[in-house]
């Protein structure tokens, strides 16, 4: 499981975005967010970097 803290993500829409983006990049990844502390895991056979670059450009760089 790969994780990223996220602080712009702030609401459903938001989580929402987010696993849109990492879908995008692996349609067979396993997305799991929790709100509350900002932070995704993803269970995916892409490297972490590539799974960076997908949210840093769907608006949501992590920290």
């Amino acid at each position: 499981m790969i994780e990223f803290q996220l602080p712009d993500m702030t609401c459903s829409h938001c989580a929402s975005m987010v696993t849109k983006a990492l879908k995008q990049t692996d349609p067979d990844c396993v997305v799991s967010i929790d709100l509350k502390v900002q932070r995704v895991g993803v269970r995916s056979q892409e490297d972490r970097q590539t799974l960076f670059d997908a949210l840093f450009e769907a608006g949501y760089p992590p920290a």
